[in-house]
């Protein structure tokens, strides 16, 4: 029988807190205060932009495991480059944009365990991002985007698993008709969780981290809940009770 204490570890290796702050200080005090129990960071484009590369080896010197969120979207030979050059500092997880086409998912794939191989890193997880949790079905026809939101996402997590991704960005709403269609093996990781006690924001297709759990995703990504409370301490405690219940 799982003791309680090992349960409730494996509920916390399911959160990664969005590192969307301004500076590589406050990055790294987040991580101090919050591990353990959490271990999981997301590094996006905001904080890669101000920091560079060295805020990736200067948090993994801390033991943080680094979901690198930069949604890489170009030509295939681009992104192959930056998914090799990325998995040299030892990112753990990084994203590419699935709008992008399979053969540039092939690509990164490929670059990315071909640099691990040779470096003798793990395999980072690849993950594409299918549609971002704040835009919705009229968004989507502004951009000649003519099937349902749920049927894009599903057909883009289809041709995330054809080309060899290990899962899929997306929203948790989304997350029963991805693991029907992807099968178990294939990770979801989704964006724009917020707990029943926070605002919303910006988001659009959002649900609490019970309810995301229980949908069927793996990784939950929580920012503002976290970095913007006044004890991100206690807004851990209180998301990890809401998910062990």
């Amino acid at each position: 029988m799982q003791k309680n204490g090992e349960h409730r570890q494996q509920v916390a290796d399911k959160i990664i807190v969005a590192l969307d702050v301004g500076s590589e200080a406050e990055a790294y005090a987040l991580v101090k205060l919050l591990s353990p129990p959490l271990s999981y960071y997301k590094v996006g484009m905001k904080l890669f932009t101000i920091c560079g590369p060295r805020i990736i080896t200067r948090l993994k010197k801390l033991g943080a495991k680094i979901f690198l969120d930069l949604k890489f979207h170009d030509i295939p030979h681009t992104v192959a480059s930056a998914a090799g050059i990325i998995t040299s500092y030892g990112v753990d997880m990084f994203n590419i944009h699935l709008g992008g086409g399979g053969e540039m998912a092939c690509a990164a794939v490929e670059a990315a365990r071909e640099t691990a191989d040779r470096k003798g890193l793990p395999w980072p997880l690849v993950i594409g991002v299918t549609v971002l949790t704040s835009l919705d079905a009229q968004t989507l026809r502004e951009t000649g985007i003519e099937r349902s939101l749920d049927r894009h996402v599903v057909g883009l997590a289809a041709l995330g698993l054809e080309s060899g991704l290990d899962g899929v960005v997306a929203s948790s709403q989304e997350a029963p008709a991805i693991r029907a269609r992807c099968g178990e093996d294939f990770r979801i990781v989704t964006p724009g969780i917020r707990p029943s006690w926070s605002a919303r924001d910006d988001q659009e297709r959002v649900l609490t981290p019970r309810q995301a759990l229980d949908a069927g995703a793996d990784y939950l990504v929580i920012g503002r809940p976290i970095i913007k409370h006044p004890s991100p301490e206690k807004a851990i405690e209180k998301i990890l009770a809401e998910m062990y219940k």
